[in-house]
């Protein structure tokens, strides 16, 4: 299973860099747990597929449309539960923020059911996001 879960986690990653949201929410349990680190107005726990995208969202918003994952440096697999070694990046006016990341996805039935992000710089990204 661990094989299926990486390819599942790799599926997830690409649409998220091609900005594809219906096969993003695809993969995306309903009743996903979203774990966002830091002390910055996004962080903390979201609950549900609906409250994920909402946060998505208000992060293209306060990034101008320019957060992204713009590397997937690795992809390790252990029975239901998938790493992902990233690069991510954005920039808004009079800022920008770029460093790398670890996401942790749980998977179950082919559905990601909970996700732990992970940042190499928590305080540069709280900077960032702001309050």
């Amino acid at each position: 299973m661990t094989s299926k879960n990486v390819d599942i986690a790799r599926e997830y990653f690409q649409a998220v860099q091609k900005g594809d949201l219906a096969k993003v929410g695809e993969l995306l349990d309903e009743d996903i747990v979203w774990y966002q680190p830091g002390a910055n107005q996004f962080s903390g726990e979201r609950k549900g597929r609906d409250a994920v995208f909402a946060m998505l969202g208000g992060m293209m918003e306060a990034s101008q449309g320019s957060f992204a994952i713009d590397t997937i440096n690795a992809l390790m697999g252990n029975g239901d539960m998938v790493a992902a070694s990233i690069h991510f990046a954005g920039q808004r006016e009079g800022a920008s923020m770029s460093m790398d990341g670890v996401d942790v996805l749980r998977l179950k039935d082919g559905k990601i059911v909970e996700m732990w992000l992970f940042s190499s710089d928590q305080q540069a990204e709280d900077a960032f996001w702001g309050q």
